[in-house]
């Protein structure tokens, strides 16, 4: 099994500096993911738009699957560090959770890779966003747990384990991306709010 925090790390740390060439890499397979989409795309594509061989593509972050994930944790990395500042200035954990499920609506819907995809291909993104087949469910949980863990300590609700609680709230965020046909409404930021407010704070507590 995959180590959470590793997963943690590589997401928030990205490509360490000064790695020109991986970079450019990841930056021509996101164009080829958001022009072609996944389906569509090879590591074939993804080296003639970075100018490079396949050979290098494979040795540099491997396969198609890798290079998914790759670009994947790297938009991830962008979504952590705005939804941090939309929650950064609130009182209460549950304000903050609050605040946090409706900027990752709204974040992943609008993003021109991610949302584009889960509107085109919700079933080749599937793997990417489970458990199963997949780093980025496990590093969004991490994340989420970690927050939770320091909120609770500095709340005082005790020092529980959050994982479970962090896991059914990204099991339910990634329910409604990737199935947006609900009886709850959620088309706007209020309206997420409210539907945090009161079916996900009461986990809190859990």
């Amino acid at each position: 099994m995959v180590e959470e925090g590793s997963l943690l790390a590589r997401m928030l740390e990205g490509v360490p500096a000064g790695d020109v060439l991986t970079e450019r890499i990841l930056d021509a397979a996101r164009e080829q993911f958001m022009t072609f989409g996944l389906r569509r795309s090879t590591v074939d594509d993804v080296a003639k738009r970075a100018g490079v061989s396949r050979v290098t593509v494979y040795r540099r972050v491997g396969s198609k699957d890798e290079l998914v994930q790759r670009v994947l944790l790297r938009e991830y990395r962008h979504f952590v560090a705005e939804v941090d500042a939309a929650v950064a200035g609130l009182p209460t954990m549950e304000e903050r959770m609050v605040e946090g499920f409706a900027a990752i609506l709204r974040l992943i819907r609008g993003h021109p890779l991610i949302g584009g995809l889960l509107r085109l291909e919700p079933e080749t993104m599937l793997p990417y966003l489970t458990l199963e087949s997949g780093p980025s469910f496990l590093a969004m949980r991490g994340y989420l747990a970690g927050h939770l863990r320091r909120a609770r300590r500095g709340e005082g609700r005790g020092a529980g384990d959050p994982t479970a609680v962090a896991e059914l709230m990204v099991r339910i965020t990634v329910s409604f991306l990737l199935n947006p046909v609900s009886c709850f409404a959620l088309d706007d930021d209020e309206q997420a709010r409210e539907f945090a407010r009161r079916y996900l704070a009461p986990l809190l507590d859990r």
